[in-house]
């Protein structure tokens, strides 16, 4: 029997005694179920048995690491960069997120157990089929909430739960070098799929400079955030964020330009993101940050569109192949290169980045 104390090793060391001990109460059963497809982890529905007076909620969810030993290792700084993110950051910040009753970590974090409030019947959102304008208000609103409590807090320079720090020279010339490689694979690999490798092909000279740009201006940024992290709730506009494994400190218009970049469909991008981009600020405004106009917001933005390429690029080329996997990434580039294109990025950071 595993030792109720121990991190989770797989599903089966979730038991009604590992229960008891984390949560405080008694649990007398346990039932686990896999949810979810994830490739870098892995996510359970545990559904306890426990004494009324206990009021656990009917259900939980379980995140552990993946079962293989070589993506544990890959995706080790991933694991601890969410479990700091819960332990250290989300309560002081005003982005929904699911409440969380316990975290763990080993000190190689290539072990890890998270265990979440579970939001069902709240939906995942498709990347494919992105999201409508309505469903995206609420999450730029999410986003100002991360970004502007604390924003341009000295705590983030020095921040080490993040799987990327905010870029000094050498860190931005070392991560300039290898999105290049990933870029080149990334072409190689999806070839005539995708409709503008030009721009693609010019990202790379342009990295450097993009990380270095506006270094005054900097929060912790969810580095991920597209429609596939965000659960929608039925019947109203609330949305919850997940999947906090690539926390970073940086531009914070980067999020707003990755999400909205690849998540609306180009038409709906280009006619909304006006106001969507004047929505975050407003809120920005709300959480009390001053000194930040609505143009130095829209120019950020347009610059954060360079994410799309960046991000997409490394998480692709250096991650096992799947179909749905090559069909998001050729959807997302084909997108972010489309916002690109219509809001002059790559000309606006050769002109305001050197």
């Amino acid at each position: 029997m595993p030792n109720p104390h121990s991190i989770p090793s797989g599903p089966q060391d979730i038991t009604a005694q590992w229960l008891t001990d984390v949560l405080g109460v008694p649990v007398d059963a346990v039932r686990v179920e896999p949810i979810g497809t994830g490739q870098t982890g892995a996510t359970y529905r545990v559904t306890p048995t426990a004494p009324p007076e206990s009021r656990l909620p009917p259900t939980l969810v379980a995140k552990l690491p993946a079962q293989d030993p070589a993506i544990r290792e890959r995706c080790a700084l991933g694991y601890r960069s969410e479990c700091a993110f819960y332990d250290e950051v989300a309560a002081s910040v005003a982005v929904p997120l699911p409440a969380i009753h316990h975290c763990a970590i080993t000190e190689s974090a290539t072990d890890f157990v998270l265990l979440l409030e579970d939001l069902a019947p709240a939906a995942q959102g498709d990347q494919l089929a992105g999201c409508t304008p309505e469903q995206a208000a609420p999450a730029v609103t999410a986003l100002a909430g991360l970004h502007g409590p604390r924003w341009c807090d000295p705590a983030w320079l020095t921040f080490t739960g993040t799987a990327m720090p905010k870029p000094d020279a050498n860190l931005a010339a070392g991560l300039a070098a290898i999105t290049r490689t990933a870029l080149d694979i990334t072409l190689d690999r999806l070839g005539d799929r995708l409709a503008d490798r030009a721009t693609l092909e010019r990202v790379a000279d342009l990295t450097e400079r993009w990380l270095l740009y506006a270094p005054d201006r900097f929060s912790v940024l969810h580095g991920d955030f597209r429609v596939d992290n965000l659960l929608f709730h039925p019947g109203d506009a609330r949305i919850t964020v997940v999947d906090w494994q690539t926390v970073s400190v940086g531009l914070p218009a980067r999020d707003l330009a990755y999400f909205l970049g690849t998540s609306l469909l180009p038409p709906v991008r280009a006619e909304r993101e006006r106001d969507l981009v004047a929505r975050y600020h407003r809120a920005l405004a709300g959480h009390g940050v001053t000194g930040y106009t609505a143009e130095t917001c829209w120019q950020d933005y347009r610059i954060g569109m360079l994410q799309i390429p960046v991000l997409t690029a490394l998480g692709f080329a250096f991650a096992a192949a799947t179909d749905r996997g090559d069909d998001m990434v050729a959807t997302m580039l084909d997108r972010g290169c489309r916002a690109i294109s219509e809001l002059g990025t790559l000309d606006l950071i050769a002109s305001e980045c050197d």
